[in-house]
């Protein structure tokens, strides 16, 4: 059972590429749209914020 009183952030690493609303979240932080930060997030291989961004940012340096 989820135990909701053991919040230790690891659901903060990554991002629900199926849900909309934090889909939009993490793009809004990121400074792109949602479709360019799902595009991101296919290219990169990963639903890690932190693999995510490093994408966008070597993107964006080119």
């Amino acid at each position: 059972m989820d135990d909701k009183s053991k919040q230790d952030g690891r659901d903060d690493a990554k991002v629900d590429l199926n849900d909309p609303n934090e889909v939009a979240y993490a793009a809004q932080e990121a400074g792109v749209s949602s479709v360019e930060y799902k595009k991101y997030a296919t290219e990169s291989g990963s639903s890690s914020r932190a693999a995510i961004a490093a994408h966008i940012k070597k993107i964006k340096a080119s």
